[in-house]
């Protein structure tokens, strides 16, 4: 069989601990009122409480900064956001390629006749409707993305049936504007932001 033991607190042989140490100063009277120490008492757990949770909203408001701060741009490609180009370099009739923000962007110094032919086009006769005019913001300049709008190749400049740019993949042809003249592409070329900041140098971006 097997025995069992009972030891009882009120006999008198168990140990308890002692716990005034910890108590406060206003509680360790047992015949005391409770009532009287409890403004102190409730003061100092507001404080505890205000404090903790001001400590709390600085934490999660430096944990938001951080989470954001990681997927903000950064340096490097904070400085390809915007390119800037001097036009003295590019001569009439030719187009130039840079690379702007990982994509081939065309620069073009149009002549007088391509300028001419272009806007005698009816936009209304195109299948992505535009006037050469709400492309360029200098008639002597085109600014595009070079990025075929049908499945993302790079077309060849002045070349084409319409002196443009021809994308050779499944033969998009463009006009000097990058407006979509024949093929299978549904868009005209992408004009991206610009600004001319004087009359040599443009800024894109």
């Amino acid at each position: 069989s097997v025995g069992t033991q009972v030891r009882s607190v009120h006999a008198g042989n168990v140990d308890v601990p002692d716990f005034s140490y910890y108590r406060r100063t206003s509680t360790k009277d047992p015949t005391s009122d409770n009532r009287a120490s409890a403004d102190s008492r409730n003061a100092f757990s507001y404080v505890l409480a205000g404090g903790l949770g001001v400590g709390g909203a600085y934490s999660a408001k430096t944990l938001v900064n951080q989470f954001l701060s990681s997927w903000s741009a950064s340096q490097d490609v904070l400085a390809l956001a915007k390119i800037e180009i001097k036009l003295d370099e590019i001569p009439e009739g030719k187009n130039i390629t840079f690379k702007w923000r990982g994509k081939p962007l065309f620069i073009r110094h149009r002549t007088a006749e391509e300028i001419e032919q272009c806007r005698a086009v009816d936009p209304a006769s195109l299948r992505d409707p535009q006037a050469d005019e709400e492309r360029v913001k200098d008639a002597e300049w085109l600014v595009i993305l070079g990025v075929c709008t049908h499945l993302g190749c790079v077309p060849i400049a002045n070349a084409g049936e319409f002196g443009g740019y021809y994308c050779p993949c499944h033969g998009s042809h463009y006009d000097a504007s990058g407006r979509i003249r024949k093929g299978p592409a549904p868009l005209n070329l992408e004009v991206p932001v610009h600004e001319f900041v004087d009359e040599g140098t443009l800024v894109v971006g």
